[in-house]
């Protein structure tokens, strides 16, 4: 028995040790795994643009409010008569408190000609938001009267809600756009689109342009029309890039 399994042994013990003697003298035995690896970097990209509009319904309006006197009291008692009476009017016309802020408050010295104080000037600014919007002319020509000396950087504006609403249209009207117009093309050049891989907005919305600043007294007097504003048309525009992979 021992003989029969002898050979075998001796064969293995053989195959091993030259193994070993083969490593020592050429080195370990060479071999390779074959690894694949695909990166598709081709894509097609289109783009395509949207646009929503919409009538504004809220009025950001700028009051100033100038004043010169011979001491910064009186400077002050005088602009605060006038923010003051400025302020309830604003309410009566409906306009919240919390829509009501001051977002300037200045005062400055004046110098005579042999520079020396001669007096003292006030500036300050009062922001109204005032909706609905057509209340911005009778705000407007109440605030005038009042003694607020500049009107300007009015903007007409929409809330929140519209212009998210306004914003999601324009969007979807873009991706609408550059899809049909993906698929054009391909149809045209013989391109298979894929997968939808990227989607990229660039958010051009044409920003509100507020009208200058004006001295009131071109805008309302007592013996002058009233205020006549026209806010016109807001539009939202949305320009987005699609990317599909091909094949």
């Amino acid at each position: 028995m021992w003989k029969s399994a002898r050979t075998p042994l001796l064969t293995v013990l053989f195959i091993f040790l030259g193994l070993i003697l083969y490593t020592k003298i050429l080195g370990p035995i060479p071999f390779s795994v074959n690894s694949v690896t695909t990166t598709k970097t081709d894509l097609f990209t289109v783009q395509g643009t949207g646009d929503a509009t919409a009538i504004p319904d809220t009025a950001l309006l700028n009051l100033g409010v100038s004043k010169t006197a011979s001491t910064v009291q009186q400077a002050q008692d005088q602009v605060n008569t006038v923010i003051n009476q400025l302020t309830q009017d604003m309410q009566k016309l409906g306009v919240q408190s919390k829509d009501i802020k001051t977002t300037n408050y200045s005062v400055n010295p004046n110098y005579g000609d042999n520079q020396t104080i001669n007096g003292y000037a006030i500036n300050a600014t009062v922001e109204v938001k005032v909706q609905p919007v057509d209340k911005a002319n009778e705000a407007i020509d109440a605030a005038t009267k009042d003694g607020a000396t500049d009107v300007g950087n009015i903007q007409f504006v929409l809330n929140d809600d519209k212009q998210k609403q306004l914003e999601d249209q324009a969007r979807k009207e873009a991706i609408d756009a550059a899809k049909e117009k993906a698929n054009s093309i391909a149809q045209a050049s013989g391109i298979h689109l894929g997968r939808l891989v990227d989607v990229q907005e660039d958010g051009g919305n044409g920003g509100v342009q507020p009208l200058p600043m004006m001295q009131a007294a071109k805008v309302a007097t007592t013996d002058s029309a009233p205020t006549q504003l026209n806010p016109g048309e807001n539009k939202i525009t949305s320009n987005v890039t699609l990317s599909y992979e091909t094949y």
